[in-house]
């Protein structure tokens, strides 16, 4: 089992930043590829970002790229990711997501999830 807790939402206006935070606990950390998904209201759960255990990138959604940036510290067991240039349609509830498949993108590929955390950018 491994246990995922997101921090770091809020509110922010457009053109503002936020980093999310996502700790993880239970089975051996380093060995799980590492994902965001956001979800906004009346939306599917779609694919942000991904990193794998050895920090290589694996994919971005087309949207974030050049704002946003996934990164993991495997010392602290914790995911990363930094938004930057933030726009009203990124908010949504993030998610944070591990597996074991080591280039996983789609949702039904990750095999645990935190809780969320809400990101809300005002216009």
């Amino acid at each position: 089992q491994v246990q995922l807790a997101e921090s770091g939402g809020g509110l922010v206006q457009a053109g503002g930043s936020l980093r999310l935070s996502c700790a993880a606990s239970g089975r051996t950390f380093t060995r799980y590829t590492m994902g965001w998904f956001r979800q906004a209201p009346g939306k599917e759960r779609e694919f942000v970002a991904a990193i794998h255990w050895s920090g290589g990138i694996i994919d971005y959604l087309d949207s974030v790229k050049g704002r946003f940036t996934i990164s993991r510290d495997n010392a602290k067991n914790t995911v990363y990711l930094q938004m930057n240039n933030l726009k009203p349609e990124d908010t949504a509830v993030y998610y944070c997501g591990s597996t074991g498949r080591a280039l996983a993108t789609r949702r039904y590929e990750y095999e645990y999830w935190g809780q969320g955390t809400q990101v809300t950018v005002s216009s």
